[in-house]
């Protein structure tokens, strides 16, 4: 099941709905027939759990039917890993030396990687061994929806554990809940554990939150419907068919499309998710920043999936000793890891290569002069390279990855041909709605907004609320109508 579904938009989260509503009365209930704390107004552990206990419940029920409805047999799957990573969190809780800890530790990252090795990269080391002359038989596995982002909060949760960040979850639910949550369950952000362990039993969702956070999740419904679904037509059109009838103009059109569509489409689902989370009480951390102003890579991968990027460089980069020690060793062994991140295939491990060579090369060249070249041109050259990356990243065959280039670097049948011209003819709205939402718009109309009614809160707020209520409509309206009859809504993310 995907958010942009009209089956999740109109009967999933109607359900959800009606029966966390009915949860929330049955917990007040519950608080008004039990005694939450002694006489010094304290709440013990057991009595917070019990605050949210249906509500919970129903959070839970919902989302394991939301991951089940695609794929019903991995739900165990999924079910199996909370319960290692539950005896491994309790585990160390309870012992009592740093070694015991680590003993605990090294299990539960052992059988976390083990299971996302065995569903995400066996059919891949099957091919290598069979390139290699091996008769190996193909494994045939599928891969589990959501099994990176799922595998990657376990580990952080037993490393947070591990190092006494965080105490581990002494309920078996709310581990469950963590792990599971359907908002953010398949294609992330990657949520860390103290983002959110306090508010598994313990939160309050105001007016404010509701409102913004639906507003946040139409926002991305926007973004992956009206933008990047159609996107991924022009994609489709000009990068799937016989690359060599494919003019140099068009290879660049079908990169710059793809470009734009992986951010909207992706930035996309992680607005519905922290919008859905903020209407749960849940604050999940921001995923992007605007990455297409950057004027470096450096700067793009801090705005590119930062949940992403901060897991690498918490439990992987500053752990192999950062900038202390072996720094460019290290910035490699991070970047080849985001690249097999994304998927079992040479494509993505050339393409995570790709970019740590550049960082690398950008470490010791232009970010130390960036202050004495033009802006424009540090973007120009950040958002190129951006979207040759891409062109990595897309082709998961390398015969038509070197076609492709080939052809985009002036191998194609002609400069631009009259199909292409049609394209951009076409689809020039658009382009050019995708290129100006990509930049941060939002906040300079805010703060306009702000200035020109500084002394008038009332109109202001009032012109923002109709502006948000039109907007929002809007973004409703047109969704609906574009997923009336729609066949190819899948999210891009929740195959990696």
């Amino acid at each position: 099941m995907v958010f942009s579904d009209l089956f999740f938009l109109f009967v999933f989260i109607p359900a959800f709905i009606v029966l966390y509503m009915l949860g929330a009365w049955m917990d007040r209930v519950l608080h008004r027939k039990y005694a939450l704390g002694d006489s010094s107004g304290e709440i013990s552990e057991a009595a917070a759990r019990r605050r949210h206990a249906f509500k919970n419940a129903v959070l839970i029920v919902f989302s394991l039917i939301f991951y089940a409805w695609g794929e019903p047999v991995y739900v165990f799957l999924m079910l199996g890993v909370v319960v290692v990573n539950y005896l491994v969190g309790m585990g160390m809780g309870r012992a009592d030396v740093k070694n015991r800890r680590r003993l605990w530790l090294t299990v539960g990252v052992i059988i976390n990687l083990a299971t996302l090795f065995s569903f995400k990269y066996l059919n891949f080391l099957a091919e290598i061994l069979r390139d290699c002359g091996l008769d190996v038989a193909d494994p045939k596995i599928s891969l589990p929806i959501g099994i990176s982002f799922y595998i990657f909060q376990s580990l952080s949760y037993l490393v947070d554990v591990y190092r006494r960040d965080t105490g581990p979850q002494r309920s078996f639910w709310g581990l469950l809940l963590y792990i599971s949550m359907f908002p953010q369950l398949i294609a992330g952000p990657i949520v860390r554990y103290s983002t959110v362990a306090r508010e598994i039993h313990d939160r309050r969702v105001t007016a404010d939150d509701i409102a913004d956070g639906v507003f946040r999740f139409l926002l991305g419904l926007g973004k992956k419907v009206i933008i990047a679904n159609q996107l991924g037509e022009v994609c489709r059109q000009l990068l799937d068919g016989n690359l060599h009838d494919l003019s140099t103009g068009g290879a660049w059109i079908g990169m710059i499309a793809f470009s734009l569509q992986i951010y909207f489409d992706f930035s996309g689902y992680s607005d519905m998710a922290i919008g859905i989370g903020r209407c749960l009480g849940f604050h999940f951390c921001e995923n992007f920043d605007h990455p297409y102003v950057s004027k470096s890579i450096t700067e793009f991968w801090r705005r590119w999936h930062m949940s992403l990027g901060t897991f690498f460089r918490d439990y992987v980069y500053i752990p192999l000793g950062g900038s202390r020690r072996h720094q460019l060793v290290n910035i490699f062994v991070v970047w080849f890891l985001t690249g097999m991140w994304h998927g079992a295939s040479w494509n993505f491990i050339l393409w995570g290569l790709y970019f740590g060579i550049i960082l690398v090369i950008e470490k010791h060249t232009i970010l130390k002069i960036k202050d004495k070249i033009p802006a424009a041109l540090l973007h120009f050259y950040a958002v190129a390279i951006v979207v040759m990356g891409f062109g990595i990243f897309y082709f998961d065959d390398f015969t038509r990855l070197r076609d492709f280039f080939s052809v985009a670097f002036g191998g194609g049948t002609e400069a631009l041909s009259f199909a292409d011209k049609n394209i951009l003819f076409e689809k020039f709205w658009l382009f050019l709605a995708a290129i100006l939402l990509a930049a941060p718009l939002r906040g300079g109309i805010a703060r306009l907004s702000n200035r020109l009614l500084a002394n008038h809160e009332v109109t202001r707020q009032g012109v923002s609320l109709a502006v948000r209520l039109s907007f929002s409509l809007i973004i409703l309206l047109v969704s609906i109508a574009l997923l009336v009859g729609a066949t190819n809504n899948a999210f891009l993310y929740t195959r990696f």
